[in-house]
């Protein structure tokens, strides 16, 4: 598990929120701040991501909002919450990206589907997917990944999200595990 994972300079790292960066609510949505509780270690995991990383740019998929469950408003206070945590742990996240869409609506911006790494690179020309890594717990994250020609990273035992049709570049239990694998090539 500590194998490490070689990065180039100024790369971006794509980082999905539930299960990566929060517990995940099983069969509900984080609707409010105070239901969004960091995982054990994250803000130091990103503290030492913000290190390895030119950005860091979150990609998340918020259903929540297309069923009408929360609003965007809801979502802004939320993430404006969690960037508050991590900046007194000393990390930054630069950039946010949801997706409000409805798993069956078309056409569909969320991941796999490449929109949101696409609008952040229309923000930021200077990203490559080349040259980037996205860290998930889903299926739907490697695809995200593997579609823009990224290094995929599978955080969690795969067992719990049965197999996989695309096989991550590397996996680790947890976020921090993965922050103290980088290498740089």
């Amino acid at each position: 598990m500590n194998t490490p994972i070689y990065i180039a300079r100024q790369t971006t790292l794509f980082l999905d929120r539930d299960g990566v960066i929060n517990q995940r609510l099983i069969g509900d949505y984080v609707k409010r701040p105070e239901e969004l509780i960091l995982l054990p270690e994250v803000g130091k995991a990103i503290f030492l991501l913000n290190q390895w990383f030119r950005k860091i740019v979150l990609v998340t998929n918020q259903q929540g909002i297309g069923k009408g469950l929360m609003t965007v408003e809801d979502l802004n206070n939320i993430h404006e919450a969690m960037r508050k945590e991590l900046v007194q742990q000393g990390a930054v996240i630069h950039e946010i990206q949801f997706c409000p869409d409805l798993a069956d609506q078309q056409p569909n911006c969320r991941k796999p589907d490449g929109a949101m790494a696409l609008a952040a690179q229309a923000k930021d020309p200077d990203i490559d997917f080349s040259n980037s890594v996205m860290v998930g717990d889903m299926p739907s994250d490697i695809e995200f990944g593997k579609n823009l020609g990224m290094q995929t990273v599978w955080i969690g035992p795969l067992s719990e999200k049965g197999t996989l049709s695309i096989v991550p570049d590397a996996i680790y239990p947890s976020l921090i595990d993965f922050a103290h694998a980088i290498r740089y090539f």
